[in-house]
């Protein structure tokens, strides 16, 4: 297959049985030493390493070995065997952590264009989920777990519902062979339930690139199927996943109330959308330590709402951002930092209001790592983390150097802007490009499932 990018796999590594990488005979090797040299400036995300709410560091160098962060600073000697890279005149810092998504929904983009949540659930999800087939199925989450790290996208939770075994197991190939650090939120009902195990067993745990969640929607009539997912969740020492609260007519499934009753309420408990939180319950979850996804683009797009931003940030709460699959329409990570931080304006008709920009910068970067728990791997340029990393370019923007870089990151980004991306120390993408992967071959193969699509009704 010409789209293969066995950079994706592990030293050591060897694919569980029905898991088989697509690049023929493809030697699992650690990622080469790289230095990165000379960045103009690098937002650390670590107070620690440089200045200011972002950790900016001038002219910065980052050295990535054996996978992780191996040194941060200016004027870094390049160990033998190293590979420089010239980041000169480019902004350095961690890729972006979407922490909520539904890949496969690459099927449907710009479909339901007229129809709230309960409509585009009625007449686009449910009407195309279960009629894709696990070869499709491929096809649709390559196409878009590739576009999503052109935008600089180098971790995200793809909360996936109920499909069988075979399927699942083209699912997590897709994702691996892309080369993405990924979260794995798989829902199940009861009568299935033992596939949850099964699947974060034999396809999930020997990945390294891979770790899991169990997903749920949370109502009082699923209260024995939420129960259940979260004992499977506590056995599997994974966090819960849940849609809470898109639209407010959802209030009546009392889905806070329910999590509650089940003990679920903590830091193993990731909410999505989140949108029509009472005070109370607002002030419960916090005093919790619940984590939150923000869906600013599918909120809008779907006529959800504007989650309660400002007061989830008053109390506390580690909220991070989420593309949302096909009600984005975009894998554009700059236009959902944009639209942010321009919904809380809009709504507060006050430019202070928060989040700010540093604020919506760090929620798409550590504060997602924090929101699922993976902050001491991933999230900021800190010496031993994991070696997730990209690039921006400003030359393709409207960058005017006497200005605020950052704020024209947010504001004026766009993903071909990303200059590079590194997952674990390998390149996905370099010089505007991704790495070995044929965009042509994947954009047919995705064509080819909609046909299929279209063909059965």
């Amino acid at each position: 297959m010409a789209a293969a990018t066995p950079f994706a796999l592990g030293a050591g590594w060897a694919p569980p049985r029905g898991l088989t990488p697509v690049g023929e005979g493809a030697p699992l090797t650690r990622p080469t030493p790289t230095l990165l040299r000379n960045a103009s400036l690098a937002l650390t995300m670590d107070g620690t390493l440089g200045q200011g709410p972002l950790g900016t560091v001038e002219h910065a160098d980052v050295l990535m070995r054996d996978g992780v962060i191996a040194a941060v600073g200016t004027r870094l000697p390049a160990p033998p065997g190293t590979q420089v890279i010239d980041a000169s005149g480019k902004l350095l810092m961690p890729g972006f952590v979407d922490i909520h998504t539904h890949l496969w929904q690459s099927s449907m983009r710009g479909g339901c264009a007229d129809r709230d949540l309960f409509g585009w659930l009625a007449d686009c999800n449910r009407a195309t989920f279960p009629r894709i087939t696990a070869t499709d199925m491929y096809r649709f989450v390559r196409l878009a777990a590739l576009d999503t790290v052109q935008s600089g996208v180098t971790t995200v939770v793809d909360w996936v519902d109920a499909i069988p075994y075979d399927t699942t197991v083209q699912y997590v190939r897709a994702l691996t062979d892309t080369g993405v650090r990924f979260v794995y939120a798989m829902f199940q009902a009861e009568p299935q339930a033992a596939l949850l195990t099964r699947v974060k067993k034999e396809l999930i745990d020997p990945v390294p690139l891979a770790s899991a969640q169990i997903a749920t929607h949370a109502a009082r009539a699923l209260e024995g199927l939420n129960r259940l997912h979260w004992d499977i969740a506590q056995d599997l020492d994974v966090m819960l996943n849940s849609h809470v609260l898109e639209r407010a007519e959802q209030r009546a499934d009392d889905p806070i109330g329910v999590l509650a009753d089940i003990g679920a309420l903590g830091p193993r408990l990731l909410m999505n959308h989140a949108i029509h939180l009472s005070d109370d319950e607002i002030a419960t979850v916090a005093s919790h330590d619940v984590r939150a996804a923000h869906c600013p683009l599918s909120n809008m797009r779907l006529a959800s709402g504007v989650m309660r931003l400002p007061d989830l940030g008053r109390s506390g709460m580690k909220v991070g951002l989420g593309q949302d699959g096909g009600t984005n329409d975009t894998s554009d990570f700059f236009a959902l930092m944009k639209t942010a931080i321009g919904l809380q304006r809009a709504r507060a008709l006050n430019a202070g209001v928060f989040p700010q920009v540093h604020d919506v910068l760090r929620s798409a970067t550590l504060g997602g790592a924090e929101a699922i728990g993976m902050a001491d791997r991933i999230g900021s340029l800190t010496p031993g983390k994991r070696a997730d990393v990209i690039l921006i370019d400003p030359a393709a923007l409207n960058f005017a150097p006497r200005f605020d870089w950052v704020g024209q990151v947010v504001f004026n980004g766009r993903p071909e802007n990303v200059h590079a991306v590194f997952v674990d120390g390998r390149p996905l993408k370099l010089d505007g490009r991704l790495v070995g992967v044929d965009t042509g071959y994947v954009v047919r193969e995705a064509e080819a499932a909609a046909a299929h699509l279209r063909d059965t009704g």
